[in-house]
């Protein structure tokens, strides 16, 4: 977050990608795993190789699944989740190394962005339309805090000082997934493709001679599309409350908590992030949407290379300095 790149022209809330299927050179593909909608498009001048390299994502989507999945049972994370509390748990070094830089980036981001929010997070259950009633928020709240967190870095380790801490990586571990995504293609000598999952998109060079165009996408409506932009070689990543939630007695609960209530925040309706990083995208995006308009418009001003659009309750929109000025 300390490097500067390049200004993209835009960014945008939700995803609309422009294909021609009908050119024989595009492998396309997409799964569900993660809980969301993997797709893939890589070019190749040889169809098989770019076939055998969408797999090859396909296969980094699930193992990372496997690793950081809080509903599988075998997962290391879900792991972590039954025994950190009683005991310093060892974790394997890609998962040490993610949950300690969750850990940075809740300190950057002032708490908002803060993988303990699982604490209360697994109450809730979007598809059953159930939420925790407000006694056991009460209860839970204080475990909600990053510093529970603590690290041994010479036994790779992890343990939580309150006993009842659980995380979740879901603001994060696309993001990664999709950065695994873009340099496994990249070694491959993949010249043009795009991987996304869910929210979190990469593109890897342009269309060919062209460049991905990227539409916002209106969180009312999935139907409509504000405006479609080009983008090329960067990534972006957008939250909204449209992802998973449900509506009770004129409520809108969803999955993005803020760590310091424990409930849905309402401030915002969506936020996009576009910078080099799908990791620190995803993480940014969840950030700023806790934050609300202003503050979260502040961090973004103090992050070099990361710039953002903002659609607030009132439907309105807010951009981050360095797209302001790209408009001028």
């Amino acid at each position: 977050m300390n490097k500067k790149s390049p200004l993209v022209a835009t960014l945008l809330l939700g995803y609309w990608l422009c294909s021609n299927a009908a050119n024989a050179k595009w492998v396309m593909a997409d799964k569900s795993i993660m809980g969301t909608n993997i797709h893939v498009e890589v070019w190749s001048d040889a169809p098989q190789q770019a076939a055998d390299s969408v797999q090859a994502v396909m296969d980094e989507m699930h193992r990372i699944d496997k690793l950081m999945s809080p509903y599988i049972p075998s997962s290391e994370l879900s792991q972590l989740n039954r025994l950190a509390a009683r005991s310093a748990t060892p974790v394997s070094k890609e998962l040490f190394e993610l949950i300690a830089l969750s850990v940075e980036l809740a300190k950057e981001t002032e708490g908002a962005f803060d993988i303990t929010f699982a604490s209360i997070g697994y109450l809730y259950d979007y598809r059953e339309n159930q939420k925790p009633d407000p006694r056991q928020v009460k209860q839970l709240l204080d475990a909600i805090n990053y510093r529970h967190i603590q690290f041994n870095a010479t036994e790779q380790s992890i343990s939580f000082a309150h006993p009842n801490v659980k995380i979740d990586l879901g603001g994060i571990a696309k993001g990664h997934a999709v950065d695994n995504a873009i340099e496994i293609l990249k070694k491959r000598g993949v010249k043009h493709a795009l991987v996304t999952a869910g929210g979190d998109t990469k593109l890897l060079g342009n269309r060919l001679d062209k460049p991905w165009m990227v539409g916002i996408r209106d969180p009312r409506d999935k139907s409509k599309q504000t405006v479609v932009l080009p983008l090329a070689d960067t990534a972006l990543s957008t939250s909204g409350d449209y992802e998973r939630y449900f509506e009770q007695d004129g409520k809108r609960y969803h999955h993005i908590l803020s760590p310091k209530t424990g409930t849905s925040t309402n401030a915002v309706q969506s936020v996009s992030i576009v910078g080099p990083s799908s990791t620190l995208n995803d993480a940014l995006s969840t950030a700023v949407f806790v934050l609300g308009v202003q503050k979260g418009i502040d961090l973004l001003n103090r992050t070099p290379g990361y710039d953002g659009i903002i659609i607030d309750n009132q439907r309105q929109l807010h951009y981050s300095n360095a797209l302001m000025e790209s408009f001028r």
